[in-house]
């Protein structure tokens, strides 16, 4: 059964520090080394193709990721995470608001509803490049987008739900067919050590 691994970034300062991510925020060392734990682990699991946000955080995983397995490896904006405008910067303890909330429209960034759109579009892309692939495809994203798909296009085990918080260096396993069955859910079983382990409460 072909594969489509859905991965989410490793951990930045900013998740550490529960800061509203920029874009161009790297990989803290302790990111770089959750990346080569995930790498090891998926090194013989058959993957063929890497697909990335184009994002560091993201950027900085794939290539690990790619160094491990030597997938081609491409970027799609698509997979961003939400674009939260000018609140980007802000700790949360800071915002006066509820960064979730359905209603929230940040200045200069995406509603729910604009970010929604985009990541429907995104696993369009990822559909069609699934079905062009021989062998498993990687997904590397960040944690909103793994959500929404994992609410409003992944088909998860009975008694499993949706997580709220999806773990730095995650994978997720999803059959590449409909109705996308998820094998696996938000698994972080690689990163044992716990010098590498997601600090708590990291934020997206």
């Amino acid at each position: 059964m072909p594969r489509i691994f859905v991965i989410r970034h490793g951990e930045t300062s900013g998740n550490a520090a529960r800061i509203v991510q920029r874009p161009e925020i790297p990989l803290s060392a302790r990111g770089e080394a959750q990346a080569e734990a995930l790498a090891r682990r998926l090194a013989r699991e058959g993957i063929a193709r890497i697909v990335s946000s184009d994002l560091a955080r993201a950027v900085g995983t794939a290539e690990r990721l790619q160094r491990a397995t030597g997938a081609p490896l491409t970027f799609d904006p698509l997979l961003q995470e939400r674009n939260f405008g000018d609140l980007r910067g802000t700790p949360y303890d800071e915002l006066g608001l509820d960064l979730f909330a359905l209603d929230l429209a940040p200045s200069n960034g995406e509603t729910w509803d604009v970010f929604h759109a985009r990541v429907d579009r995104a696993w369009e892309a990822v559909r069609a490049l699934a079905a062009a692939t021989s062998g498993t495809l990687a997904v590397v994203t960040h944690g909103l987008v793994c959500r929404s798909l994992a609410a409003r296009h992944l088909s998860l085990a009975d008694g499993e739900v949706v997580p709220e918080r999806w773990e730095n260096a995650s994978v997720t396993i999803v059959e590449a067919r409909a109705p996308w069955r998820v094998s696996l859910l938000n698994c972080i079983a690689h990163l044992e050590d716990p010098e590498v382990r997601p600090a708590r409460g990291s934020a997206v």
